[in-house]
């Protein structure tokens, strides 16, 4: 009778090299750091923010994934959802760490996460997975310190001035 280890070994170096393989050979598509989102104006209590729109379902997949540029503090990324739900972000191939902000369709703040650190691994997904607790249609991802720059509290509301 064959060992199990005899087995598990070939199979263990085999997952290794695809692995490897899987990282060199990404597709341009995922790692280009040039897709330009388009631009939106939104306004939350009574300051006016210059944001990227991600509305379609490529772009909120891609959203901030493998991008080394830092959001200003003055600026984010919007996600637009078609309806309210719980959305999960999952900051795996972010850079550096976001303020996370979910409205809901009246643009009510629904749950906000501060500082929210990036997955160090793949295999950290529940310790940089972050969900909002109420059903929400918009969620703003900004540079670590948005927040409280812009005293973001949870009773402040998003209004869409050009999206």
């Amino acid at each position: 009778m064959v060992k199990k280890i005899t087995l598990l070994i070939p199979v263990i170096i085999s997952a290794f090299i695809i692995g490897i393989l899987g990282i060199v050979f990404i597709p341009s598509d995922i790692t280009n750091k040039d897709i330009d989102f388009s631009k939106g104006t939104i306004k939350i209590d009574e300051e006016l923010l210059t944001v990227e729109i991600a509305d379609t379902d490529f772009d909120r997949q891609r959203w901030l994934t493998f991008r080394d540029e830092k959001l200003s503090l003055d600026s984010g990324l919007l996600l637009i959802y078609d309806k309210p739900s719980l959305y999960a972000m999952w900051l795996l191939n972010i850079r550096y760490p976001l303020d996370l902000i979910w409205f809901d369709q009246d643009g009510n703040v629904v749950y906000t996460k501060k500082n929210a650190q990036p997955c160090d691994t793949i295999l950290d997904s529940s310790e940089c997975t972050f969900k909002n607790t109420k059903p929400a249609k918009f969620v703003l991802a900004g540079m670590s310190g948005f927040i409280q720059y812009h005293n973001i509290t949870g009773t402040s509301k998003l209004e869409m001035i050009s999206v």
